[in-house]
């Protein structure tokens, strides 16, 4: 126990440590399915103060993030899905500890326009005001998580703590990547299949945290809604023309009071989920010109497309589909103008742990949708892999020909040269 309360202290005196059963003293330890959780003493600030136009202008900004990465991840071929909320959210909690060119790196690369007092309190806001009308209520649930893992022991800026614990009620659990990294891989994977209502029960793969990793600062998001209207469920299969050719798929018929619209180049339509707050908006280019329709698409034609100008009513029929997506965004990030985040002597995540040490290893995602005559179920998760830069000492398990020198070390002279093909002869 002496062992324990030295690390809690360590990670930083001010925290309180939260428990399946309430509130613990400042340096004890409290136990849940995913270990030990500290927090900041700081609640959640229900009711942040924006300036005017704040939260329409993180809600702008997220958008342009959102198709700059549909335009980086597109490629290759086949179903995609992502969401842009969950993966900025992640990133957000990350920009935090930022400082010097990578901060300023990374809010290019996401569009944060807003300067980080502004910034945070704009997220909480955005979050509230997703997750509060109906959320959880009847046919209609919309949840936002966000927690991070952390190495026991290692020293948490309080400011940043206390930053998150206010704009993004995310709280610490504490883990072990030092010894035991496995054990903290799954722990990290129950709760996002947790929060996800199992629709992402293994976010991490094996291999994505090791020993050096430090932090990991994970969203979830899940959402389950029906139609206000549904789809005939006795609706006949139909053809569907995909890019390899026409294939027979389940479709939904109706209903028949869709909001639909037409505009250069493409036809849209909105369906409505229970709640009245949120809906699903389909664009369909013209035949043959999905591919030139999609490469030109800009948050600015997006924003104009889902205007719904002009709309009508009619009826819809789609078909039923149900998919799910995994990426690892280092690279896309890269790719966006976020470098100096991922790179060794370059990143700066000082107000973390007040050091030069981290870096970002990798930014995981993964979404899972499923689309139904009754309504949507979706879910999706970030997780923000953050290592110390300092080297970490490697095992190698030889279980394989090989091959061996002799050598004078002085003069660098090979006396012996040879390969192991088979020790057993």
């Amino acid at each position: 126990m002496q062992t324990r309360e030295r690390n809690l202290h360590r990670v930083v005196s001010s925290l309180v440590v939260l428990g399946v059963t309430g509130t613990l003293t400042a340096c004890g330890g409290g136990s849940t399915s995913s270990g030990v959780v500290v927090q900041s003493d700081k609640a959640r600030i229900t009711a942040p103060v924006l300036a005017a136009g704040d939260l329409a202008q993180l809600a702008s900004d997220n958008n342009h993030f959102a198709v700059d990465l549909y335009q980086a991840v597109r490629a290759p071929a086949g179903n995609l899905i992502f969401s842009p909320e969950s993966i900025s959210i992640a990133l957000a909690m990350t920009y935090a500890g930022a400082a010097g060119t990578t901060a300023t790196q990374m809010a290019s690369a996401l569009h944060f326009s807003l300067a980080p007092a502004r910034l945070h309190p704009a997220f909480d806001a955005l979050d509230l005001a997703l997750t509060s009308p109906g959320s959880g209520a009847g046919t209609f649930q919309l949840s936002l998580a966000n927690a991070l893992w952390a190495q026991q022991g290692f020293t948490l800026q309080p400011t940043f703590l206390d930053l998150l614990a206010e704009n993004y009620g995310a709280g610490v659990h504490l883990v072990d990547f030092e010894s035991a990294t496995e054990s903290a891989r799954l722990s990290i994977n129950q709760w996002v299949s947790e929060k996800t209502a199992g629709k992402i029960p293994d976010l991490l793969m094996q291999g994505v945290l090791d020993p050096s990793t430090r932090l990991v600062l994970t969203n979830a998001v899940y959402f389950k809604a029906d139609w206000v209207t549904s789809f005939d469920k006795d609706s006949p299969d139909g053809t569907f023309n995909a890019p390899s050719g026409p294939v027979t798929v389940p479709m939904m018929r109706g209903p028949e009071n869709v909001a639909l619209w037409t505009g250069n180049g493409y036809s849209a339509a909105s369906l409505p989920y229970v709640g009245g707050t949120t809906s699903m908006v389909l664009i369909v280019p013209d035949a043959g010109t999905f591919d030139t329709f999609e490469a030109g698409l800009t948050a600015d034609t997006l924003a104009a497309i889902t205007a719904a100008p002009d709309a009508t009513q009619g009826a819809l029929s789609m078909p039923r589909f149900k998919f799910t997506r995994s990426f690892g965004l280092r690279d896309v990030l890269m790719q966006l103008g976020m470098t100096d985040a991922f790179a060794p002597e370059l990143a700066d995540f000082s107000g973390i742990d007040g050091q030069r040490d981290l870096l970002i290893s990798d930014v995981i995602h993964q979404a899972d949708i499923a689309v139904d005559e009754k309504g949507t179920e979706a879910a999706a998760a970030t997780a923000v892999v953050i290592r110390t830069q300092a080297v970490v000492s490697n095992n190698l398990f030889i279980d394989r020909p090989f091959l061996f020198l002799i050598r004078d070390d002085a003069t660098s002279s090979i006396l012996f040269m040879g390969r192991v093909s088979d020790p057993s002869q």
